[in-house]
């Protein structure tokens, strides 16, 4: 306490008496006072309103640090950014953190570090001390500042238990500045680790997509193979040559028929005898048999010549005759024949068939026909 009185001496007995006039705080009395009407001000205008904070960039590309440059908390928070992010660019502001000329300092230190814009986020701070050494960062001036900074801020004075104007205005308060390096900056193992992970699980994914592909591609193929014209060609020809196989039997059993037939004949002619009879018969006979053998020589022909019409005409119209004049045929991945061209959009993989192999090629873009 500061106390202004009037001492007077006892002479006598050598006693000294005080008379107080006034007296006011003084030393840590007097902070604390200001300290809690400063702090119910700044509460009342809603300088600490949650609403008012700023979030932190994540990842910080830069970290401002305003604090003295000799102070062993510069040390602390330079010591933590460099072992967990050795790439992350500091820009440091100087300043005095103790004394009349601190607050002044430090609040310039914030406006040039937002007009200069160099850093995403800011760390405000110094080590411990007593309350008087702390003061700085209780000032109104600092606390305006650091409310009106455009980077968010993140306040680190003292220790844990020390709780500054300033911790209560910053975007985010850390009890030490050690801890404050700690916050804004990435951990650079625990970020490699995370990128080997994600490595991992992208060559399982491709691994996983190429042998799906793989199994669809042999699938594709394989139902390709079953509906190949050739295959489709040697059926027609199988059915073609047991037709002709159908009919050579039917020819032959027509003239065994027949045959016999003649034989019964020449069988009651000459039991008969009749001499004119039996010469007209056999006249008849040969010219049915001449008449049968020329049909069936007609017929035979005729069957030969609609055979090879019919695979004149496969192969005419198989695809692989189409091909070779150097058309192609396209499908989707499902297998679908591609006829027009509403059946594809941008993106789609097709798969072309040419004369001698397929490719596989991706949809650029779809122009309809004029």
């Amino acid at each position: 306490m500061l106390v202004r009185a009037n001492i007077t001496l006892y002479e006598p007995r050598g006693d000294y008496q005080i008379i107080a006039e006034s007296m006011q705080p003084a030393g840590e009395a007097c902070c604390s006072r200001k300290y809690e009407q400063l702090k119910a001000k700044l509460q009342a205008e809603g300088l600490f309103d949650q609403q008012h904070k700023q979030p932190l960039p994540s990842p910080a590309h830069c970290v401002g640090v305003i604090t003295s440059k000799t102070g062993a908390a510069l040390h602390d928070i330079l010591h933590v950014l460099k072992r967990r992010d050795p790439s992350l660019p500091v820009i440091i502001y100087p300043t005095a953190v103790q004394g009349d000329d601190a607050p002044g300092q430090i609040v310039r230190a914030i406006e040039l570090a937002n007009v200069r814009g160099e850093c995403d986020v800011l760390i405000v701070g110094r080590g411990g001390g007593s309350l008087e050494d702390l003061w700085s960062f209780n000032d109104e001036r600092v606390a305006r500042a650091i409310f009106a900074s455009r980077i968010p801020i993140v306040s680190a004075v003292g220790h844990e238990t020390d709780v500054t104007i300033a911790d209560f205005v910053a975007d985010l308060r850390a009890p030490t500045p050690s801890a404050a390096a700690e916050i804004v900056s990435r951990n650079q193992q625990e970020l490699l680790r995370q990128i080997q992970s994600a490595q991992q699980r992208l060559g399982m994914a491709m691994d996983y997509y190429l042998a799906n592909r793989s199994r669809r591609f042999t699938q594709i193929f394989h139902r390709l193979q079953q509906q190949h014209p050739q295959l489709r060609l040697a059926r027609q020809q199988t059915a073609l040559e047991r037709l002709r196989q159908r009919m050579g039997f039917a020819l032959e059993a027509r003239i065994k028929q027949a045959t016999q037939r003649q034989q019964r004949v020449s069988q009651r002619l000459s039991q008969q005898n009749p001499q004119p009879r039996i010469h007209r018969a056999q006249s008849r006979i040969q010219q049915l048999e001449y008449r049968l053998t020329e049909n069936i020589r007609s017929r035979l022909s005729e069957q030969r010549e609609r055979f090879g019409n019919a695979v004149t005409h496969l192969e005419a119209v198989s695809p692989l005759a189409t091909l070779a004049r150097g058309y192609t045929v396209s499908t989707t991945t499902n297998g679908k024949v591609l006829k027009k061209i509403k059946q594809v959009k941008a993106g789609d993989i097709m798969t072309t068939r040419l004369e001698d192999g397929w490719l596989e090629s991706e949809v650029k873009s779809v122009t309809p026909g004029t």
